[in-house]
């Protein structure tokens, strides 16, 4: 029997774009997760490589200076090694459960993140919810969304693309500015520019292929 495969193209993109120094993070991240259970499924939600078993297990994100790790019921995770509170005490919640991870020696043993995610694997088997009134904490990761000014000018220029992107989801324009900013040319920025101002324009998202029907 052929081996499961539910890597997403889209998580390799992301990792491929983040900065040279979360690049061997995001991967030995990503790895750990999947040696856990071939069962877990990647997508992309509010803009981060999102883990799913029965919903929601984890997700991780790669910014210019750190990446953070997240676990949507870390509320929940038995920790006793203190691994959870302390480094998020460190860097907030807003950076994720294990704090600001700089480079690979930011990460807890392998051993430590297994447990964390097989647990959060059983809170979703066993149908286990987060407390009335608590928020998943990936929610709680911020969103650095740079709109460049050529992007705004464009987009006042089309009724249907401004009102639909003035509505749309942080994770929705984040996708798109990092495709628009990332150019290395002012020339393939501008091509991209007018792309997404037709594909915003029919509701489409920047990776609208890729998603599923």
């Amino acid at each position: 029997m052929a081996k499961k495969d539910n890597r997403n193209p889209r998580i390799d993109e992301y990792i491929a774009k983040a900065q040279p120094f979360a690049q061997p993070v995001l991967k030995h991240l990503r790895e750990v997760v999947h040696k856990v259970s071939p069962d877990i499924e990647e997508t992309i939600k509010w803009g981060m490589p999102t883990f799913e078993y029965k919903g929601i297990v984890c997700a991780m994100a790669g910014f210019k200076k750190h990446c953070a790790f997240i676990f949507f019921k870390s509320s929940l995770l038995n920790d006793p090694g203190n691994y959870l509170r302390e480094r998020a005490n460190k860097g907030g919640e807003a950076m994720g459960n294990l704090g600001k991870i700089t480079s690979l020696k930011d990460i807890p043993p392998d051993k430590i993140l297994i447990d964390f995610i097989k647990q959060a694997m059983k809170f979703n088997d066993d149908g286990i919810k987060l407390p009335s009134g608590k928020k998943p904490a990936g929610k709680e990761v911020k969103m650095e969304i740079e709109v460049p000014d050529n992007f705004i000018k464009a987009l006042n220029k089309n009724k249907d693309a401004r009102k639909y992107f003035e509505t749309a989801s942080p994770s929705f324009k984040k996708e798109y500015m990092q495709w628009i900013t990332e150019a290395k040319t002012e020339e393939t920025r501008t091509k991209r520019i007018n792309q997404a101002i037709e594909w915003i324009a029919e509701g489409k998202g920047r990776n609208w292929k890729y998603e599923r029907k």
